[in-house]
């Protein structure tokens, strides 16, 4: 099983709004097809072909992402449907 199939899991679980890693849930995005560009020193705007919202990211001083934006994000990953065939193989492919 691959880091960013338990990340997915992980995010749509709820169990790691306090603890997920900023980096690991940017490599997540870049990995459901998101792209970034970077926006002054720590924010980062992600968005993606088809998703209507814009995902604008920054870490906590500890390196974490704050919650808030992992529940973001896991709306966005359950109303756009864009686990599907990444849950169904459990693989790194997207």
């Amino acid at each position: 099983m691959s880091r960013h199939f338990k990340t997915l899991r992980r995010i749509l679980a709820g169990q790691s709004d306090q603890t997920l890693r900023y980096d690991e849930l940017c490599t997540l995005l870049n990995r459901l097809g998101f792209e970034s560009r970077q926006h002054g020193s720590s924010h980062r705007i992600f968005y993606r072909e088809n998703v209507r919202e814009l995902l604008n990211l920054q870490p906590r001083r500890d390196g974490t992402a704050k919650p808030y934006q992992v529940r973001q994000v896991r709306g966005i990953i359950i109303r756009y449907r864009l686990s599907g065939a990444f849950l169904r193989e459990g693989s790194d492919d997207v």
